[in-house]
């Protein structure tokens, strides 16, 4: 008995043909794993675009939220940073029957600190801070109360302001020379240094003749 070990025949059309097959299924799986990899790919940037769209959305939504909440009053912007073309100040003194009315600090100042209207007030010394781009020669008194009444009426404004009778403004000691209603309503024109007083009811103190500004707020 031939104990050689038979070597089978092999078909070379066959060969080849195993050959190409195998070639097709790795042509295949490379492709798969490509596709695959194109697939993930795609997914990562949607989810990163819808991210990013959500993002920029929302800082949209804030944008639009933050200049709502501090839209211009009485003509006054409010301004992220402080503004110096055209920069005064002013001294606010109230007397309500008898009474001194503190003038709060923040007035016209965002409450985040965004944003700076064109008057405010940083302390709750009756200092108004008038600081605007260029000299507005509009700018005047009821500006800033009506800017206190419509943004800030948090900050302890007084309801006798919206009183058409009953008031007394005075300018540096003198009284104010044209007709006073309500201080909402009436034009007080504003100049560097000026002493406001405003009096409503009796009996009341003097008004201010003057006021003392500090070294840091030059006339």
């Amino acid at each position: 008995m031939d104990t050689q070990q038979l070597i089978p025949h092999t078909d070379p059309e066959q060969e080849e043909l195993r050959q190409v097959r195998r070639a097709a299924r790795m042509l295949r799986r490379k492709q798969q794993h490509r596709a695959r990899i194109l697939l993930w790919s795609a997914i990562s940037m949607c989810v990163l675009l819808l991210g990013l769209t959500g993002f920029i959305y929302l800082e949209i939504q804030n944008i639009v939220a933050k200049n709502s909440a501090n839209a211009p009053i009485s003509g006054l912007s409010c301004d992220s940073m402080e503004q110096f073309g055209y920069h005064i100040h002013v001294h606010l003194t109230i007397y309500i029957q008898g009474k001194l009315v503190t003038i709060p600090q923040d007035i016209g100042i965002a409450s985040d600190g965004s944003c700076f209207y064109w008057m405010h007030t940083h302390t709750d010394d009756g200092i108004i801070h008038i600081e605007a781009p260029q000299k507005l020669h509009n700018l005047a008194l009821d500006d800033f109360l009506t800017l206190w009444q419509v943004g800030f009426a948090s900050l302890n404004f007084p309801p006798q302001m919206t009183q058409s009778t009953g008031w007394q403004i005075f300018v540096n000691g003198k009284p104010f020379n044209g007709v006073v209603t309500s201080p909402l309503h009436t034009e007080v024109t504003l100049s560097s240094h000026d002493a406001i007083t405003m009096e409503y009811g009796s009996p009341n103190p003097p008004p201010d003749l003057f006021y003392a500004f500090p070294a840091n707020l030059p006339q």
